[in-house]
């Protein structure tokens, strides 16, 4: 009678859980950063009987950990990417659930007049033309892709260029103190808003969306994923319940919410 017991509870854990393993998810620093990552994070782990590793670094890397099969899931915003990393097999099943958004940020004395400006290659051109200093992340991250990119538009590259090597929450500081621009995502200069004197520059182009994808690592390429735990993860933060708490997230603090939901249940 009591190995019977045993069984089933075994069988209840593993049912209700992620197999014999922990879930290692490779996810991006504004996640971390904003907070949202904790809250989801806590969320899945009441009704799962199974532990989320998050490993927060930039989507470059947090690829680069997929490909060679450190961790099970992915949790990035760089579009490119992982549209490459899917078609060489990396990635068995690729979602896209939600978004926000990059804006330029810069000194409240706006040296290079950015603010006002109509198009966004034009920001640019002015932080060149009036030798403004720009700050970069120049991390491999999503962020820094989407940069790249923008500059390449804009046709230009500014003389005045400093590259953090760091995550987004340090390269605000570091731009706050040296009184440059900077490219962030808008989350995480909402919840460091209070700790810095930018301000926002350019918003509002929708070249500036930045979404956020899911992926699951292919277990034909990479035996010890956890696949089983890496769908459950998956499956909670496409569910009702997980929209409502991106959905909410950051609208008493910010009086509106830091990310939007965008999978349709």
């Amino acid at each position: 009678m009591g190995n019977l017991k045993i069984l089933l509870i075994v069988l209840i854990v593993f049912s209700l859980g992620c197999g014999p393993k922990v879930v290692k998810l490779a996810t991006t620093t504004s996640l971390q950063d904003t907070g949202l990552l904790d809250l989801l994070i806590d969320e899945f782990h009441k009704e799962n009987y199974c532990k989320i590793q998050a490993i927060a670094i930039g989507s470059g890397q947090a690829i680069q950990l997929g490909k060679q099969g450190e961790v099970d899931i992915l949790l990035v915003h760089s579009p490119s990417d992982e549209i490459e990393f899917m078609n060489q097999g990396y990635g068995s099943k690729r979602t896209t659930f939600m978004h926000n958004n990059f804006v330029i940020l810069g000194p409240p004395n706006d040296p290079a007049k950015v603010k006002g400006t109509k198009k966004l290659t034009d920001a640019f051109r002015k932080i060149t033309n009036s030798n403004a200093l720009f700050i970069s992340r120049a991390d491999n991250s999503g962020t820094y892709k989407k940069e790249k990119q923008l500059w390449s538009k804009a046709g230009v590259f500014p003389k005045n260029y400093i590259e953090t090597g760091q995550g987004m929450s340090r390269t605000i500081w570091i731009t706050n103190e040296k009184r440059g621009y900077t490219l962030s995502d808008k989350a995480t200069y909402s919840v460091l808003k209070k700790t810095t004197d930018l301000i926002i520059v350019y918003e509002n182009d929708d070249v500036l969306i930045n979404p956020y994808s899911l992926i699951l690592v292919n277990k034909d390429k990479s035996p010890k994923v956890n696949d089983e735990g890496a769908e459950k993860f998956m499956n909670f933060i496409l569910s009702k319940k997980a929209k409502g708490i991106i959905e909410n997230f950051g609208k008493q603090e910010h009086n509106q919410p830091l990310f939007s939901y965008d999978y349709q249940l």
